[in-house]
């Protein structure tokens, strides 16, 4: 055999060596930037030896559920209070494992330039959950739209508010359905991830934006039990890189920031 054979051979068998030791394993993301994110990360996480299966949902409660249950051994989609509402109400064993990227949750109009120029009694929609809900309502008070009563921590509810000046109307819906409410309703709290899907600018459409500080850096899940494996360090890793780091500058332009 001649040396240039050996060596073709020689690189094909290491190829598959290593293809034939990968790990897979899947992840649940939201679609958007979460999805786009991962699918950078992808290919670094691949050079370790780590393959990558994105698995898209289309809201909040089912990744969790997927990831407890086994479905999924990853997902990347919530931040800390919104996890932790997720494990006291239905007692999930799982936990974070890595910081990812803070998307600031803006308020929308179709109506309106300004938030100012909505009226007293306007209709405003507002995620359903508590979290998301939770982080429209200290959006507000931060701006002196309303105040809440003291000691609401990071997910108070509209039971809370105890001055509401424009006698504005909260209409709770699905955060997956928010871009959807901005026909009728004066302005929509709607999720970074749910706003660029429907076409909207994070940066420049929001009449509101809440500052990029507090609790609300997303994160990676993992079950309990996974925390401590080599593929979590290698996946965490692999996020944590200059590389993925340049990509959300570039491709999200402030929408997105990184928060490691």
């Amino acid at each position: 055999m001649s040396f240039r054979s050996a060596l073709i051979l020689s690189t094909v068998l290491a190829a598959w060596s290593a293809a034939a030791s990968a790990e897979t394993i899947k992840i649940g993301v939201t679609p958007g930037p979460h999805a786009q994110i991962f699918e950078a990360v992808k290919p670094v996480a691949a050079r370790q030896g780590l393959d990558i299966q994105l698995i898209e949902f289309s809201d909040y409660v089912v990744p969790n559920a997927a990831l407890d249950a086994g479905d999924i051994q990853a997902n990347s989609f919530q931040n800390q209070p919104y996890l932790d509402n997720q494990k006291a109400d239905r007692g999930y064993r799982i936990e974070s494992v890595g910081l990812t990227v803070n998307f600031p949750i803006g308020v929308y109009s179709k109506k309106h330039k300004a938030f100012a120029d909505i009226p007293d009694g306007g209709k405003m929609s507002i995620p359903n959950d508590p979290t998301n809900g939770g982080r429209v309502l200290l959006l507000l008070r931060d701006k002196g739209v309303i105040k809440l009563k003291d000691g609401t921590g990071f997910k108070p509810t509209v039971l809370d508010v105890t001055e509401n000046p424009k006698k504005l109307k909260f209409i709770e819906v699905d955060a997956a359905q928010a871009p959807r409410a901005l026909d009728d309703v004066d302005a929509a709290a709607i999720n970074t991830n749910y706003a660029t899907q429907a076409g909207l600018d994070p940066v420049k459409d929001p009449i509101l934006r809440e500052d990029p500080k507090g609790p609300y850096v997303n994160l990676i899940a993992v079950r309990s039990a996974d925390k401590d494996k080599p593929w979590v360090k290698i996946l965490v890793d692999s996020y944590h890189t200059p590389e993925v780091k340049e990509f959300i500058l570039t491709k999200f332009k402030g929408a997105v920031l990184p928060s490691w």
